[in-house]
């Protein structure tokens, strides 16, 4: 196999985290907001736990594009 072949298939797979990364905070936000529809008095004090995990979860999405980056262009 190639490796420059093998450095874009790497990468490749690297980047699914990001698209975890989506799908997560999708779902962080899409709990939230089912919550505090039904418990609006306590939306306030769950917002910033949501802002939490979601960065927590683009934190992830961006060390796989850092790892793909790696791949891509270190020697």
């Amino acid at each position: 196999m190639d490796p420059l072949a093998a450095k874009y298939i790497g990468a490749g797979i690297a980047c699914i985290g990001m698209g975890g990364a989506g799908i997560g905070v999708g779902h962080i936000f899409g709990n939230f907001l089912s919550g505090a529809l039904r418990n609006p008095a306590a939306a306030a004090a769950q917002f910033t736990n949501a802002l939490i995990g979601a960065a927590l979860a683009e934190g992830l999405g961006i060390f796989s594009l850092v790892v793909a980056l790696l791949l891509l262009f270190a020697v």
